[in-house]
């Protein structure tokens, strides 16, 4: 039973959570499967960093209000992914507006191996979910907005 206004908030929340999800495994077609839920630990500043297990994805996630020496072009939160092979891609999501793909990176320097989003899992981050498999790495928001990065194929939308 539900004793507290938190409880209840926190089980709409997580049912929204799962909504957005669904509709956007049925948006993407992705076949109806179960994922498993990963953590990933924070830094000092809140950022996560991982990687695929392929090794040639790499993501970092900013909180909203950045870090002490990254602020996000919108205050919000962010994801930034990296695409090392066939050519370097970065795909980034902010808090607001559609996904963004940049081909010319002044900083390319992918991918961080010190945590791995392993295939048929599914993680949350702020308002972003993303999901990996074998087949690439998508990560959106709850308003559909996100990317799509694989070795064959970069979407944003």
């Amino acid at each position: 039973m539900l004793t507290t206004t938190r409880q209840r908030r926190a089980l709409v929340r997580n049912s929204l959570v799962f909504a957005g999800f669904a509709a956007l495994v049925v948006l993407l077609g992705l076949p109806a499967k179960a994922y498993e839920l990963q953590h990933f630990y924070a830094n000092d500043e809140g950022q996560v960093e991982f990687v695929m297990p392929s090794g040639n994805i790499g993501c970092i996630y900013t909180p909203e209000g950045g870090t002490s020496v990254y602020q996000t072009w919108d205050g919000l939160a962010e994801i930034q992914c990296d695409r090392v092979e066939p050519d370097y891609v970065r795909a980034i999501l902010g808090g607001q507006d559609e996904g963004l793909l940049l081909d010319d990176v002044g900083d390319a320097g992918c991918c961080s191996h010190t945590q791995k989003f392993e295939y048929d899992h599914v993680v949350t981050f702020g308002p972003f979910q993303c999901l990996s498999e074998r087949r690439g790495l998508t990560c959106a928001r709850e308003d559909g907005h996100g990317f799509f990065l694989s070795r064959a194929l970069v979407q944003a939308k």
